[in-house]
């Protein structure tokens, strides 16, 4: 019996293999992650929620695997287009960061700078959800209540 499939990478792949197929990681440590974090969500705001939905929908994690490589891809789209257009203020902040225990408090007029390039490059706007609508950055005390 003779197994048929191809090379890839230097690595033997069945032709009938149901392995989901692999996606690179998004490759970045968890100060950019969490620097880029409310973009991110928002420029992959559609994959994001068919990702979930369909957890919401199925108890098999397997179930998920194709709406999960697209929300990986999404992110790795977005951190290369992020790195392009607003690398200076995205590292700033990054550093920031990780300078002060990934605590954004301590980031905030860095914060600013790379919320404007990114509202300049994408028109995306952070926004917390059930804030009372004035951009975090923006507020003059942001203190939770």
């Amino acid at each position: 019996m003779s197994r048929e499939g191809i090379f890839v990478n230097g690595l033997w792949v069945e032709k009938d293999s149901s392995e989901p197929k692999k996606v690179d990681e998004i490759g970045l440590t968890s100060a950019p992650l969490k620097s880029m974090a409310f973009y991110f969500a928002k420029f992959c705001q559609d994959y994001n929620d068919d990702y979930i939905l369909c957890k919401s929908k199925t108890n098999d994690p397997e179930q998920c695997l194709l709406e999960g490589r697209k929300v990986t891809r999404c992110g790795i789209d977005f951190a290369e287009k992020l790195k392009a257009k607003c690398l200076q203020q995205w590292q700033e902040h990054y550093e920031c960061l990780d300078m002060n225990n990934q605590m954004y408090q301590k980031c905030r007029p860095k914060e600013s700078l790379l919320s404007d390039c990114v509202f300049r490059e994408f028109g995306i706007t952070k926004t917390i959800p059930d804030a009372d609508g004035t951009p975090i950055h923006l507020k003059q005390n942001p203190i939770y209540k």
